[in-house]
């Protein structure tokens, strides 16, 4: 991502928040991957558990004293999972955070060129909002099937610094999806689903 917030141009976009159905579609992302971490969550309280019981043992009763020498390897696995646990959280929470930073809505430019040699393996190109100077405002790495030409077109261009483009001139992108998701967000797209046709 590129582009400073702070200048003359940021202060002077226009913004709004995000609705409430926008917000629900993180929200529901976000609690489909809490349903993941519950696996991590489960070993990580058991692992504990079985330190605690093991450390436990070996000082109340004598005979079992060197038991205290593995409750480090539980208390290890316990650590190992609580860091699973927060790496299958921690983005979608950081998401769900920027739901409550504003949607930009910028009358100027989009520009696309084709992935370079940074891009992910995965990127078709990037999308940048610029602009009625045609300087850059940010830029985004766009997932998708098919490579981004290298343009630039007028438009309206709806988009948080965060999630990306959300609308050109009107038309969703596809970053939100537009029908209702399922419980726990279970069987959306992938990274590789629907993208407008740019």
């Amino acid at each position: 991502m590129k582009g400073d917030t702070s200048g003359a141009q940021w202060r002077a976009l226009a913004r709004r928040r995000w609705t409430r159905r926008e917000r629900k579609v993180v929200w529901r992302g976000l609690t489909g991957r809490f349903a993941l971490a519950v696996e991590p969550l489960i070993g990580m309280v058991f692992m504990g558990l079985l330190t605690w019981g093991i450390v436990y043992r070996a000082q109340h009763v004598p005979s079992d004293a060197t038991l205290i020498k593995i409750a480090w390897i539980f208390a290890i696995g316990a650590i190992a999972f609580a860091g699973y646990f927060v790496a299958v959280l921690v983005a979608p929470f950081v998401a769900y955070l920027q739901t409550f930073r504003p949607i930009y809505i910028l009358d100027g430019y989009v520009r696309y060129r084709e992935p370079d040699a940074r891009s992910r393996v995965d990127a078709c190109g990037y999308a940048a909002a610029l602009f009625a100077d045609r300087s850059l405002a940010h830029e985004w790495e766009w997932l998708g099937k098919k490579p981004l030409p290298n343009a630039t077109l007028p438009a309206l261009v709806e988009f948080s610094l965060y999630a990306g483009i959300h609308k050109i001139d009107g038309k969703p992108t596809g970053l939100l999806p537009d029908e209702e998701l399922p419980l726990l967000a279970i069987g959306i797209a992938t990274r590789h689903g629907k993208q407008a046709d740019l």
